[in-house]
């Protein structure tokens, strides 16, 4: 039997390093009160992260291929299996702030042992083994990376609840004064456009069942909405005037009172928001994020503008591939203003994720992974919006014109923010 050839065991071992490193590293600045509070039922505590990336790779890569492996602890798969029907019963989501126990030193302790067998399988298996187990191995990799943007969220929501508004980092580098950037809005051909992922590397079974769309011309705008704009809309008394909503949006204003964004607090009568790096004041030009599809939509039909389709994006993002510097730099988590020596569709990958006026729906073809990988995606296609773009939270890998992410349409808690086109 052949064992895999270095460089391959390798360079997998490697990026496997790298992405359990990264999660830990984003955990580092918590203490261990932090870990294991949730606000709301769409926040997980970090230590439950922590736990149930472990968890994905011992149940459905160690179990099944490593000969011999025992599970770190029996009760662990149904204190942090999320919602894998097939694996077996589970912690309900909105009791995971009970699981004070196991300590966040078992957790370290579990993260450890799943590392150090996953190293042994990767260095024993065979080619003909490895080349099945591929595929769940890339997803293992991105699965965490998808938890460790939900981390970063979750732990501005959390520490945001603390009256104290502690700070999770210092700004690496002051803020840059970029100035305001035109709105300008840029045409797209109508025609049809080839809709979905045509490469070879990974990508989610979302994106697949590539087809083609009709788009009509259309005009997108050339940066996203800011918060001068927003403000703007606010201070025209949009959150109280039920001619920009949608009804089900201005029945949820009404019940929770909204009168802003999430995390925007008014201090001596100026607007300040809490960000990973405390409490600042709210910039103008940089994009308006933690916002809802229904306040997204609220703040088009405003301004006298609309929301993109899903389709009309990616075709869009193919007209106008992004310049070079349109990516956010890396290891920034708060949104930053659009370049004003930037020319083109500028903030199209990176910054917030962008609000479709597309629901989550399969592609044509779609069809479910046998086994418990099938839950990953297709259960959850329906009563829910797609977002395009990735945010200042994403992992790089992420970042592709075919990625949807998809959330209800009252979820504030992501970086979330508007593009605008015309009507």
């Amino acid at each position: 039997m052949s064992t895999l050839t270095a460089p391959a065991s390798q360079g997998i071992l490697r990026q496997y390093e790298y992405v359990r490193g990264y999660t830990e590293a984003i955990c580092k600045p918590l203490e261990p009160e932090d870990t294991v509070v949730q606000p709301i039922v769409d926040v997980s505590p970090p230590k439950w992260h922590m736990a149930h990336t472990s968890w994905f790779f011992e149940t459905f890569v160690l179990t099944p291929y490593l000969p011999g492996y025992k599970v770190f602890h029996e009760q662990f798969s149904y204190l942090f299996n999320s919602y894998y029907n097939a694996v077996g019963s589970r912690v309900q989501r909105d009791q995971r702030s009970t699981l004070t126990r196991p300590p966040l030193r078992d957790i370290y302790a579990y993260r450890q042992y799943v590392d150090k067998h996953m190293q042994q399988l990767l260095h024993t298996i065979d080619d003909r083994v490895f080349e099945e187990l591929q595929p769940v191995l890339a997803l293992g990799l991105q699965h965490e990376q998808q938890h460790q943007e939900l981390l970063i969220t979750d732990i501005k929501y959390i520490l945001s609840t603390n009256p104290m508004l502690p700070v999770y980092t210092p700004r690496a580098v002051p803020k840059k004064a970029l100035g305001a950037v035109e709105a300008k809005f840029l045409e797209v051909p109508g025609g049809k456009y080839k809709i979905g992922y045509t490469g070879d590397e990974f990508c989610f079974d979302n994106e697949l069942g590539v087809h083609e769309v009709l788009v009509q011309d259309f005009e997108i705008m050339n940066r996203l909405v800011t918060n001068g704009e927003y403000l703007a809309f606010m201070n025209d008394g949009g959150y109280s005037d039920f001619r920009h909503w949608l009804d089900e949006g201005f029945a949820l204003v009404n019940r929770d009172q909204l009168q802003a964004p999430l995390y925007w607090v008014k201090q001596e009568n100026e607007w300040h928001r809490y960000t990973m790096h405390g409490l600042e004041k709210v910039d103008p030009d940089e994009p308006v994020c933690h916002i809802s599809f229904y306040e997204a939509d609220a703040y088009a039909n405003w301004a006298g503008k609309r929301l993109l389709t899903e389709f009309e994006w990616e075709a869009a993002s193919q007209v106008y591939p992004p310049a070079t510097g349109n990516f956010i730099e890396s290891g920034i988590l708060e949104p930053v203003a659009a370049d004003p020596d930037t020319d083109g569709l500028q903030q199209l990958y990176g910054d917030v994720w962008e609000w479709t006026y597309s629901a989550y729906h399969p592609y044509p073809g779609f069809e479910k992974a046998p086994g418990a990988i099938g839950e990953y995606n297709g259960k959850f296609m329906l009563n829910q919006m797609v977002l395009r773009g990735g945010s200042c939270a994403t992992s790089e890998s992420h970042i592709r014109p075919t990625y949807r992410n998809f959330f209800h349409p009252d979820k504030r808690w992501q970086y979330n923010g508007i593009r605008l086109a015309n009507r």
